[in-house]
């Protein structure tokens, strides 16, 4: 299950780079803006929908904390990602508000990028190291792995 994370987490950074590719090729193409951006629209909330599965993914892998909620955390940063869109075209496409306003959407992809980079590194990290996932003294069947999860037994006490 952690390989499929890390697959999971690398085809979203290969997908958000991708996104980027098409919001450059769409501002400097000649066709009319709602046009151009039509590629990067239709892809956004196939990125939203794949980074919930990432994070439903992470919570099944039992990945460390941090790590699932970096991956809920990526699909919060989409969600507004099209807050930032509808406000900017709240205030005019066209006039200063909106443009400013607008920029915030640029600066917000490239939190996800440095977000979902770290992710994808984290994962590699652990997939390579093979640590187990930790779990709760007592969470297992085996009464001795328990013991030795939660630290050394102490000392039996002298007669």
């Amino acid at each position: 299950m952690r390989k499929a994370f890390v697959g999971l987490a690398t085809l979203l950074m290969l997908v958000v780079v991708a996104q980027f590719f098409l919001a450059a090729s769409g501002a400097f193409d000649t066709a009319p803006n709602d046009e151009s951006f039509q590629p990067h629209r239709a892809l956004g909330p196939a990125i939203l929908l794949l980074a919930v599965l990432l994070t439903v993914v992470a919570a099944l892998a039992r990945m460390p904390g941090r790590l699932v909620g970096m991956a809920g955390l990526v699909a919060g940063l989409i969600v507004v990602q099209f807050v930032i869109a509808e406000l900017a075209k709240a205030f005019g496409d066209g006039t200063t508000a909106g443009q400013l306003v607008f920029g915030l959407h640029a600066v917000n992809g490239l939190v996800i990028v440095a977000v979902v980079g770290r992710i994808v590194r984290q994962a590699r990290a652990l997939s390579r190291s093979g640590a187990a996932p930790q779990r709760r003294a007592g969470a297992g069947g085996d009464a001795g792995a328990s013991r030795s999860a939660a630290g050394p037994a102490e000392p039996a006490a002298a007669p």
